[in-house]
């Protein structure tokens, strides 16, 4: 559970405070935002395994923000603006490893019509809970087995290249089983929504506190990324804490809960529950 503490805190590139801002929609009432994911990881693998340079111009274009975080963030190659950054780009994907990659990758999400439901799914289930919270863009691409998820200014990018599934042959080489575990095309809908949730609620001064009042924080996160999905897909006792506490409650604002940095009742839940156990 530390460890996963510790991945969800860190892969978060930007966290956003409490307070939501309502996004203006072209939408009449009673309709909802849906969300598709953009296959930004197309035009990229487009670009990187035949050189097409029509598709980079594509991606700076109507991705700009993106190409940016992928090169500068994820890759760390450099800034979008160095002149050379393009073949730095091109050449750094030109590894073996990394052409068979990308084809896999492609080949396994060449139709993600089930990712776009679940997400459509439980971003349904979240504007209920929490009405005023923004739905973010959502897009794919592969990062060289880096980040799994990347969180932005109101997106969510998903690194396909991190969920080819436990028994991928490549995976094997380079990540224990328990972590391998993860790595599959279930794990992206919950892990999305994790992490957008997390930056939309963080746990200010986090490196200060109490073990304890991590996990319950994460404990959380999951326990609403459980809501969304109806299903209990995260399954630990923090997240039974968290549960039992708010069954208790059950009139306590959604919002004003995830926001809470008072830990004490669900410290003292968690507590109760352990005597009982």
């Amino acid at each position: 559970m530390r460890r996963l503490v510790f991945i969800l805190f860190s892969m978060v590139l930007v966290l956003q405070s409490c307070e939501f801002k309502l996004k203006p929609f072209d939408i009449t009432e009673g309709e909802h935002q849906r969300v598709e994911v953009s296959r930004y990881d197309r035009l990229e693998s487009q670009y990187l395994t035949t050189s097409d340079f029509s598709a980079l111009q594509q991606m700076n274009t109507d991705y700009p923000m993106e190409t940016r975080t992928l090169i500068e963030d994820v890759l760390k190659l450099g800034e979008v603006d160095d002149p050379e950054i393009n073949k730095k780009f091109l050449s750094f994907y030109q590894d073996s490893v990394l052409q068979t990659l990308i084809s896999d990758a492609e080949s396994k999400y060449a139709n993600i019509d089930d990712i776009n439901a679940s997400l459509n799914a439980a971003f349904d289930n979240l504007k209920r809970l929490l009405p005023g919270m923004v739905i973010p863009t959502v897009y794919m691409q592969i990062g060289a087995l880096d980040q799994s998820i990347i969180i932005g200014n109101g997106t969510i990018g998903i690194s396909i290249d991190k969920y080819l599934g436990e028994d991928y042959p490549l995976y094997r080489k380079y990540y224990p089983e328990s972590q391998r575990k993860s790595m599959n095309r279930q794990n992206i809908v919950p892990d999305a929504l994790c992490f957008y949730l997390m930056s939309l609620y963080p746990m200010h001064d986090f490196e200060k506190r109490p073990q304890m009042e991590r996990d319950l924080h994460v404990g959380k996160i999951m326990w609403l990324t459980n809501k969304a999905m109806e299903r209990n897909f995260f399954n630990t006792k923090y997240v039974d804490v968290v549960e039992k506490y708010y069954r208790s409650n059950p009139s306590s604002d959604m919002h004003e809960f995830m926001c809470s940095d008072n830990y004490q009742q669900l410290h003292k839940t968690c507590c109760n529950s352990a005597m009982r156990h």
